[in-house]
């Protein structure tokens, strides 16, 4: 089984604010680097830099943020193209979701994801044979 980890699991393993989810988070990020069994895409990747270096309580500087994206880019990282935005966009339309959670559902079922790890999306729902788990809900 692939999964697809959104961008809060690389948030969290580096926001020490709730370390619950933080160590939750970390687990999933060594596990998938470990045994390759998870993908990303190039807006999980941005979306991380923007966030852990603004947005959390204790920002990293761009420079630790800039090595933790080269740690991640060990999993597959998925590329926008324009094929993935038409995705995006149908998905959004057919779904109800937001283009932006779009992009990251079709980048999962591009890379042959059969789950979305993600606290932002609706846990249970399968969209396009993906399905959403949110890992900090017991």
């Amino acid at each position: 089984m692939t999964d697809f980890l959104d961008t809060n699991i690389l948030v969290y393993a580096y926001d020490s604010n709730d370390q619950g989810k933080q160590q939750i988070a970390r687990q999933l990020l060594e596990n998938a680097i470990i045994e390759e069994n998870a993908a990303i895409s190039a807006q999980v990747l941005g979306e991380f830099f923007v966030v852990v270096t603004r947005k959390i309580a204790v920002p990293l500087t761009s420079e630790e943020a800039g090595q933790l994206l080269a740690i991640f880019r060990k999993l597959p990282v998925i590329e926008i193209d324009g094929e993935l935005v038409d995705s995006a966009v149908d998905i959004h339309q057919r779904y109800g979701v937001s283009y932006w959670d779009g992009l990251i559902i079709a980048a999962a079922r591009q890379h042959g994801c059969n789950r979305v790890l993600s606290e932002d999306l609706q846990a249970g729902q399968k969209i396009d044979g993906v399905e959403i788990v949110n890992p900090f809900v017991q």
